[in-house]
């Protein structure tokens, strides 16, 4: 059952749940158009979702009740015992139905037309009552009341006319009284499998098995989750000592670990709920920029916090305008650049760890580094000084800044800059992290990285100065331990620049110490023990000198008030264990005070894939063979099979080597004498390559299948002229097999495209 259908389930059973509770008052209290108006929103948003769902035996009995709560609403008709009879029979009715859809998705076989006929009948008088001047403006159209008369027992002769029309309406309220007649009860449906019988019964209604929770209520069991988790830190230091007390500390962090797993499940929501809102955009605009593009969505079952979902749909919003109206191009101009014209965008959510990454990917125009340096400097949010010393990663990063567009001119989709700052500012202030890779004329990766959740994260605590400050454990990726003995010697120095060399590279380092007392120096204490913790804060590799460590702990995130958030080295605050109060690092704002940069040296390493990955793309590979002591390369994407089998099977049209597969004929190709070696063995077992050439399909009898690789193109010395039909080859010189010299069997040319082999896997 998909989501969308499950909610309508959940949604029609609660509603029909409060039908219920109104028809039963409604009896008592016939003219309260408060219960009249309840009953009828319930059914009619069962008939009105039906529609696109499908539902067609559900729809037409929930219009049948729709009418006549019409009526009733609008005071035509009163709600007497009958009545009340027949909407409890519509309610039955219509529960039935739901209970086929969410047992085996079907709405059963069950027959509604006595229920819709006794819901019509009941019409009847309010349908008469109307004038008969309405019926004779309309001849052409049959009535409400012609219909039923025409469906009762007592009419006979069809309605022709207008003047009969007319007749037939003034003769309903000779009708026998409808309380008079026995109440009409619908065929129960048959009996659903027992499969899916079980399956209902065990698992109950899906009403029965969900419950509606305000998101308030939601945030506030967080809030009292959060102080419960404070408190079992405190308690497992106060017992740590105290043998009779393990037990029991144990056991209430194993409670609390599964009360906070609980909670926050609760407030976890699928990212498509955000995705679902994309296509649409992406139709309007494609529309409007004259583009064509391709959406893919994968992960959409990701989950995340419903507060930090929210808070991600504008990021979204602006990343996928910018890479319709930056990023991919018009038809015409990818078709030149050799492209697809259909671009593709591509949304996709995985989690990784404690956090959901989430990124938007095009494979548009990709992003200049150098326009992007030079409109930082036309618009002065920098200095070309400090445009020079930044490496292509830290270029990139520019394009957050507020302010910052390359867009030629002003559209009503983008080019105000006050899209891509929106999108950082908002994801970082939810504690989650922006990236984004580019590649000219490949396309670009805005990636966003969101924690689980907002309240509770790991965290190490960490001492400096005699205060306790909590590190995330996202952003740590290793500790340094550095014993007293080491301590005067393991910090190296590149113009007062603080370094230490960990397995052969130079890890810039940042004392915490002097980052709270600025006239602080910056040496390792000898004579002790001293921590480095090794953290990656938006690409920016660096180590944190703290003095000492303790135990890692779950913290309960606390917002900042505006004096601590201006000074710009925390993210939040939160309680300890022992009661003490700590301070929340954040790692992004550290590095950024202290001006480590990009790591230059992954920087040299994406740029190094970047090339392998342009080189792979111009290398192709290669079945390598033997034919009779000579290597020859056979182009690996047009081979089907490999077939071996004896030289019976080799069969011939005059001189033409053929093999029959399937009443089909396969010409071989013997350059190298195999088959003519093995005439004088018909047992001899012969190796064909099965290839396709083409429209059509070929063999090449070979000695020995040697191996796969991949093989580079040659050029002739002193030009840029390349050599055809040889490949480098495992650093040899390599022939490649021309298949379209393999010349086609006489009159066979059309029939040879016809042949389709067993399988086209590789043998």
């Amino acid at each position: 059952m998909d989501d969308l259908t499950r909610e309508f389930l959940i949604e029609s059973q609660e509603g029909l749940d409060r039908m219920e509770r109104c028809l039963t008052e409604l009896e008592q209290r016939p003219g309260d158009t408060a219960l009249l108006a309840e009953i009828f929103r319930s059914v009619h948003t069962i008939k009105g979702t039906t529609g696109f769902l499908g539902f067609k035996r559900l729809e037409k009995l929930a219009h049948a009740g729709e009418n006549l709560l019409g009526l009733l609403r609008d005071g035509k008709l009163t709600a007497d015992a009958p009545i009340v009879t027949a909407l409890l029979q519509l309610l039955d009715g219509l529960r039935s139905i739901l209970k086929a859809i969410e047992g085996d998705g079907s709405e059963g076989e069950g027959d509604d037309a006595g229920l819709i006929g006794r819901l019509e009948e009941l019409q009847a008088p309010a349908r008469a009552a109307q004038p008969a001047v309405r019926a004779a403006q309309t001849p052409t159209k049959k009535s409400k009341a012609s219909r039923v008369v025409a469906e009762t027992k007592s009419s006979r002769t069809p309605v022709d006319n207008a003047a009969t029309e007319v007749a037939a309406a003034a003769a309903v309220p000779e009708l026998p009284p409808v309380a008079s007649e026995p109440p009409v009860e619908t065929r129960p449906a048959p009996a659903a499998p027992d499969a899916a019988k079980a399956r209902v019964q065990a698992a109950g209604t899906t009403a029965e098995s969900t419950l509606r929770v305000d998101v308030a209520l939601l945030n506030r069991m967080m809030n009292l989750v959060g102080e419960l988790v404070l408190t079992r830190n405190q308690v497992l230091q106060a017992t740590a000592a105290d043998p009779n007390m393990t037990l029991l500390s144990r056991r209430l962090d194993m409670v609390t670990a599964d009360l906070r797993e609980a909670v926050m499940k609760a407030r976890m929501q699928p990212v498509s709920n955000v995705f679902s809102k994309v296509p649409r955009m992406v139709r309007d605009l494609c529309q409007g920029l004259g583009r064509r593009v391709r959406l893919l969505m994968e992960g959409q079952e990701t989950e995340l916090d419903k507060s930090l979902l929210e808070a991600i749909k504008d990021p979204i919003t602006h990343a996928v305008r910018n890479s319709l109206d930056h990023g991919i191009e018009p038809p015409e101009v990818r078709q030149a650049a050799g492209k697809d014209p259909e671009g593709t965008l591509l949304l996709r959510a995985v989690q990784e760890g404690s956090h959901v990454v989430i990124e938007i990917s095009d494979d548009g125009a990709g992003i200049a580094v150098e326009k992007v340096r030079d409109k930082a400097i036309e618009r002065k949010l920098i200095t070309a000084e400090r445009a020079a010393q930044l490496v292509e990663r830290e270029l990139l990063q520019l394009i957050f800044l507020p302010g910052f567009s390359t867009a030629a001119q002003v559209t009503n989709v983008s080019g105000r800059g006050v899209g891509m700052d929106v999108v950082r500012t908002n994801v970082e202030k939810i504690g989650g992290k922006v990236e984004i890779d580019s590649r000219a004329g490949k396309g670009t990766t805005l990636r966003l990285r969101i924690p689980l959740t907002l309240a509770i994260i790991p965290a190490l605590i960490v001492r400096s100065l005699k205060q306790s400050f909590a590190l995330p454990q996202a952003a740590l990726s290793e500790l340094v331990h550095i014993p007293p003995e080491q301590a005067a010697t393991a910090i190296e120095w590149i113009e007062d620049a603080p370094l230490y060399r960990l397995r052969g590279g130079l890890l810039p380092l940042v004392f915490l110490e002097r980052l709270l007392m600025p006239e602080r120096e910056c040496k390792l204490v000898e004579g002790r023990d001293n921590f480095i913790a090794v953290l990656d804060a938006d690409g920016r590799r660096f180590g944190l000198v703290v003095d000492s460590l303790a135990d890692p702990e779950e913290i309960v995130v606390k917002p900042l008030s505006a004096v601590l958030k201006d000074i710009g080295l925390y993210s939040g605050a939160t309680v300890l264990g022992n009661a003490d109060l700590a301070l929340i690092l954040d790692p992004g704002s550290i590095a950024t005070r202290a001006g480590v940069a990009m790591d230059e040296e992954e920087e040299e390493a994406a740029r190094e894939v970047e090339a392998e990955e342009e080189t792979d793309a111009a290398r192709q590979d290669y079945l390598l063979v033997e034919t009779a002591g000579q290597r020859a390369a056979v182009p690996l994407a047009d081979v089907l099979r490999i077939e071996q089998l004896p030289f019976s099977r080799i069969e011939y049209i005059g001189y033409r080597p053929v093999l029959n597969f399937a009443g089909k004929l396969l010409p071989v190709e013997d350059a190298g004498g195999i088959l003519a070696e093995a005439k004088n063995n018909p047992e001899a077992q012969i190796i064909v390559v099965v290839c396709r050439e083409g429209n059509r399909h070929v063999g090449i009898a070979v000695s020995h299948v040697l191996d796969v690789a991949a093989g580079g193109s040659l050029f002739e010395a002193g030009t840029s002229q390349q050599t055809d039909g040889v490949t480098l080859l495992k650093d040899r010189v390599t022939g490649v097999v021309n298949l379209g010299s393999v010349q086609a069997l006489p009159g066979a040319e059309d029939q040879t495209a016809e042949w389709q082999p067993v399988g086209e896997e590789v043998a």
